[in-house]
């Protein structure tokens, strides 16, 4: 059956509040139901971790989009242009030559290479929550951390930072697959003012090299590849706004995985030799990204239909997490759980190429949050924020959340 012929697919639906602040029990129901349910015109999203987990890899889809399209979804404008231009939204063989330079960029040894940095970096955001008694595990941790990792990484200095994290927020509009009417100017804006921003902080670079990874992206090289100042400039902003606002919401979820789960906490503290899988854990319970999209190149069968060419498929990332015919008890919180097959970083060619840094970010983060505080408990009402169509939409991210230290 084709997906022109089909009337009796669930549809996926964004206008609940109640959805946006606690989506697990749509997914729960959308999965009852099926892999596949429908989303907007052309449109597929597919819920099941088996499916999820083969589209990832599937060769069949890709990530470049009409410019078409993207004109309907972003509007035009500059952040068309830098969709076009950036690692996450190439296909092969584009994306290969991308994603190889800026490997030889983020290298593992220079994210290896941070981790006592990051960790000093905790401790000196943790400070004033000792004498308080409280910290916000949000705007006193999860949003200063990776923005100070990212600028320290891309050589920000420190009096542009709040400006560069602020306009990198309105970036995170041009990832949704439809932005309002009313939102798009500031995408647009934000694409313009960090493009000159990183312009030219770049050619700084080139004139008197630093020790930074934008200095390395102004010059890498893998035999006859480079990359081109509009390419370096796009993907070196790409990765500052990927790197800050994952790691945020993994920070954040991650706290409120302890504060909602005190006798896991209790487990961790009393076994640290878990904190690998309890990180991995905090990924799976609540994804940092709960969607990813894919366009069909050719005809792809997923739950027995055949979705045609030209097809946005949106792969629910955080209910393939929740998949009761992957985990057991998906909805509980396991800091020891083994195997742990999440998805939040997608799969494929596509595996997140920040994966490695926010693993060690992390690390350090929950390593000094056990090592000094006895105990993490709740300290008042949780507050959320719409995602604003960014990589953790359709879910709202954690705005505050109050945490009473022991």
């Amino acid at each position: 059956m084709t997906d022109a012929m089909d009337t009796r697919l669930p549809r996926f639906v964004l206008d609940d509040p109640e959805f946006l602040r606690d989506p697990y029990p749509v997914y729960r129901e959308l999965r009852a139901r099926g892999p596949l349910c429908r989303g907007g015109p052309a449109q597929w999203v597919v819920t099941r971790h088996a499916e999820v987990s083969a589209l990832l890899r599937d060769r069949r889809l890709g990530r470049e989009f009409p410019e078409e399209f993207q004109n309907i979804s972003v509007g035009p404008g500059p952040a068309v242009d830098f969709l076009r231009r950036i690692v996450i939204d190439r296909d092969p063989q584009e994306h290969t030559r991308l994603r190889r330079l800026l490997t030889r960029a983020l290298t593992p040894a220079t994210v290896r290479s941070l981790a006592a940095p990051m960790a000093a970096m905790v401790d000196g955001l943790l400070d004033e929550a000792v004498e308080r008694g409280t910290f916000d595990a949000v705007t006193d941790l999860a949003q200063p951390l990776p923005v100070l990792v990212m600028s320290t990484l891309l050589g920000i200095p420190p009096q542009d930072r709040a400006d560069v994290m602020e306009r990198s927020i309105d970036v995170a509009k041009a990832f949704a697959v439809f932005i309002p009417e009313q939102e798009r100017a500031a995408a647009h804006d934000a694409v313009v003012w960090l493009r000159a921003y990183f312009r030219t902080l770049l050619r700084r670079r080139r004139a008197a090299p630093g020790n930074d990874l934008l200095t390395t992206l102004a010059t890498v090289r893998d035999g006859d590849w480079s990359l081109s100042e509009e390419e370096a400039v796009d993907n070196a902003l790409f990765l500052y706004y990927a790197g800050f606002e994952t790691t945020t919401n993994l920070i954040a979820t991650g706290c409120a995985a302890l504060l909602h789960h005190p006798g896991e906490q209790r487990r961790l503290r009393a076994d640290r030799s878990l904190l690998p899988t309890a990180l991995e854990e905090f990924l799976r319970w609540d994804a940092p990204i709960h969607t990813t999209t894919r366009l069909t190149l050719e005809p792809v069968e997923v739950g027995g239909r055949t979705l045609r060419r030209g097809r946005v498929v949106v792969l629910l990332l955080a209910s393939a997490n929740h998949d009761e015919r992957q985990f057991a008890d998906p909805g509980g919180l396991d800091v020891g759980r083994r195997p742990n097959a999440h998805l939040s970083f997608g799969g494929g060619v596509h595996h997140c190429l920040g994966a490695m840094l926010a693993r060690v970010e992390a690390t350090a983060v929950f390593d000094r949050l056990l090592d000094r505080f006895t105990a993490l408990d709740p300290a008042g009402e949780e507050d959320w924020r719409p995602s604003g169509g960014g990589f953790r939409f359709p879910y709202c991210a954690y705005r505050s959340l109050p945490v009473q230290i022991r």
